[in-house]
């Protein structure tokens, strides 16, 4: 099974106005488009705007809902995970994502 990448569908509006985007999941589909293997690799879901985000509780709950998030299979170790007091799965959140896809699935790392 992929794993699930979580992203909010951009255009959305809100108290502040709009339309808006979110910004970590902006650099994301940036990596997306550098490298378009990922999207055959990972299973990418995007989500509407205003919580609940239903399709992120399933996975890791109501407190970690923020996206991006990266539902980790567990087939690959990596240290920095975050685990979900709700489910006990692993995941990624923002640009901590990169870090792992880099490390996983071959693809650059932003230069320093």
């Amino acid at each position: 099974m992929a794993e699930p990448l979580f992203l909010i569908k951009p255009d959305w509006h809100d108290a502040h106005g709009g339309p808006w985007y979110c910004p970590p999941g902006a650099v994301i589909e940036g990596v997306l488009s550098f490298y378009p293997k990922l999207r055959e690799l990972l299973d990418v879901v995007y989500v509407d705007f205003p919580r609940p985000r239903p399709a992120v509780l399933e996975w890791v709950g109501e407190a970690d809902q923020s996206c991006p998030l990266l539902v980790l299979d567990g087939q690959f170790d990596w240290p920095d995970a975050q685990v979900s007091a709700t489910t006990g799965r692993l995941f990624l959140q923002d640009e901590a994502i990169i870090p792992y896809l880099a490390a996983r699935y071959g693809i650059g790392l932003p230069h320093p």
